[in-house]
């Protein structure tokens, strides 16, 4: 059977409502996607934005079983936990509901539409996405507790951590990075141009260091190589969410020798 193919198309709009962003041919298994529609965006600020309302469509010659969609949210995290089955309203059109709430991270959501064919197979078929306001007022992140050594031979390895917060939840951070300037005040770049470095709260204890993925503690692990210069490192720590504001800025100087 020949694989499926990706296929972009012009958007289409209906009323103030936005069409699919890609939609996937799958034309050899005799259902094809026509249009997506729901909101550009959704703020609860305003009053009854909380239920994303999505329709799909599909040809009329489409054979059909079943078609859902999942909502992925801007931290990546699918936030149905199975997914949703939508409802044929009229001839191959289809609908269906999903209640977004506070709690959830504002930024870009997208929409992952799947159907079900006569053989029993479920296939990715069109995918749309939208603007997620939580209707929090957004703050920027605080980062506190730094953990870190004073000084430290070369050819060393150290661990260190920091804990971030956000007032809009943990899910609001984007990273948590630090900033390194060696003892002649030059900024440490590495061969891919990235000066600002991620710390990780993932769990990866043999990799990173950190030890529970998710509690809002950051750690990384270091190692000085033999050749670095010897003196007074300072190493500048912050946290980035979702809106980009930054945290407050956490200096600390180590000595090389």
């Amino acid at each position: 059977m020949q694989k499926s193919l990706f296929l972009l198309i012009p958007l289409i709009l209906w009323g103030c409502e936005k069409s699919f962003d890609n939609v996937i041919d799958v034309s050899n298994d005799n259902y094809q996607v026509t249009f997506v529609t729901h909101k550009d965006s959704y703020d609860l600020k305003n009053p009854g934005d909380s239920i994303l309302t999505t329709r799909i469509k599909f040809t009329r010659l489409s054979q059909l079983g079943q078609v859902f969609f999942d909502v992925i949210a801007s931290d990546n995290s699918v936030l149905n936990p199975a997914p949703i089955e939508m409802f044929d309203i009229s001839d191959n059109f289809f609908s269906a509901q999903f209640e977004l709430k506070r709690e959830y991270p504002s930024g870009k959501y997208t929409l992952n539409f799947t159907a079900k064919g006569m053989n029993g197979e479920r296939r990715l078929v069109a995918t749309s996405s939208f603007y997620f306001n939580n209707g929090q007022d957004n703050i920027a992140p605080i980062v506190s507790n730094l953990i870190m050594p004073d000084s430290l031979q070369v050819g060393e390895t150290i661990l260190f951590t920091i804990e971030a917060s956000d007032s809009n939840g943990l899910s609001d951070i984007e990273i948590v990075f630090y900033e390194t300037f060696d003892p002649n005040g030059v900024q440490v770049v590495n061969s891919q141009g990235v000066s600002q470095f991620p710390m990780f709260d993932d769990g990866n204890t043999s990799a990173n260091g950190d030890v529970t993925a998710g509690d809002g503690i950051y750690t990384v692990v270091l190692t000085f190589p033999a050749t670095a210069l010897q003196g007074d490192w300072r190493f500048e720590f912050q946290a980035r969410d979702r809106s980009k504001l930054l945290s407050n800025k956490i200096i600390h100087n180590i000595i090389v020798f």
